[in-house]
């Protein structure tokens, strides 16, 4: 538990909640970086994976060739980007590696900063150990990376949707808890108390949360399958309400994850779903009378939502255009950003004298 005391204790916590909010603000570019990443085709350029050294690149016209020569021996270079010249690679990997950089980065931020605090004891008491589980979560999500990575390095120039999708819900679960932290640490709150009416719509809020992360790891299979380049009709689906062949694979349950007809299709309900799941939250919580943190939360959440529903229209309907599929991407890291600002605006606001992070 942590417990700090009075306006003296607010002080310390500030320092240590906006630095988590600047890891946050790190992970939200790495998240999109990632999808940037998927969506130019520079997600393979890097074979090898060293994660001390790594951090500088090929320099000069003999180091270039080396890495290059290493990824011609490569599934993607084999089947894919055979004609591809020593410029073209420098392209794609360039963006691989600005994102394996900026995950280096984001280590460095998160662990000197830790230390720093630590050494200066002005880590709220309780809290090192769920800081040091972070710091942890944060070196397996890079050893999850390579590990996607690694399975479009083998036989099939194609990264594993089931992978992709594990290392997007990984990154996700880290930016929520990390936020989450931050948000506790700038406004402690009150587990429990509320109205009954304040206490439903909290609990449709969790609910709906949760919703928009599930739809988000089922983009994640989208991504992993390009499945939003197949049926770029809406809403339906070259003509049908269901897509062809919905449970054309065996077991039934592989379509959910292997099929690209059932995979879009699951996305497309689970988006819709989320829409009206956010849309009765605003209708229920407004009526629960929260405080004014909480309203500007909902009325943001919302807007975010209308955002995000035009957004993957469109690029569902223009055949996923770069620009377009990556701030589709960026909106929905920002819609689970308000759920979770929401979800802890509706918690009771606990008095200082009492302030604690459970």
């Amino acid at each position: 538990m942590i417990t700090p005391q009075g306006p003296a204790a607010h002080g310390a916590r500030r320092p240590v909640a906006i630095w988590l909010l600047i890891c946050c603000a790190m992970i939200y570019a790495m998240i999109v970086l990632g999808g940037l990443t998927r969506l130019t085709g520079s997600g393979l350029s890097m074979v090898h994976w060293n994660p001390i050294f790594g951090i500088v690149p090929p320099m000069g016209h003999a180091a270039w060739e080396k890495v290059f020569t290493a990824y011609q021996r490569s599934p993607e270079y084999r089947d894919i980007n055979f004609d591809m010249d020593l410029a073209g690679f420098k392209r794609i990997y360039y963006v691989e590696y600005a994102h394996r950089v900026l995950g280096r980065t984001i280590g460095m931020v998160f662990l000197l900063p830790l230390l720093y605090f630590w050494v200066r004891r002005r880590i709220p008491p309780g809290l090192t150990p769920r800081l040091v589980v972070l710091f942890v979560l944060g070196g397996l999500q890079g050893l999850l990376g390579w590990y996607m990575v690694k399975s479009g390095l083998v036989n099939v120039p194609h990264v594993s949707q089931y992978r992709l999708t594990a290392h997007l819900g990984f990154a996700l679960i880290l930016y929520a808890l990390i936020l989450w932290t931050a948000l506790d640490l700038l406004r402690p709150r009150a587990v429990g108390p509320g109205s009954p009416a304040l206490r439903r719509a909290r609990r449709l809020a969790i609910a709906t949360a949760c919703l928009v992360y599930v739809t988000m790891l089922a983009g994640g299979f989208v991504a992993g399958l390009k499945a939003g380049f197949a049926y770029n009709t809406f809403p339906l689906m070259d003509g049908r309400w269901l897509p062809p062949n919905m449970f054309a694979l065996h077991p039934w349950w592989r379509n959910l994850f292997e099929n690209i007809g059932t995979v879009q299709f699951d996305h497309r309900v689970l988006a819709l779903l989320t829409f009206a799941a956010v849309c009765m939250v605003w209708i229920v919580a407004r009526r629960a009378a929260p405080g004014r943190r909480a309203r500007i939360g909902l009325h943001l959440w919302l807007l975010a939502a209308f955002v995000q529903v035009g957004l993957g229209i469109a690029t569902l309907l223009l055949i996923v255009p770069i620009p377009l599929a990556s701030a589709h991407q960026a909106s929905a890291v920002l819609l689970l950003t308000l759920a979770i600002f929401t979800v802890h605006a509706l918690f009771p606001a606990r008095e200082a004298r009492d302030a604690s992070i459970a």
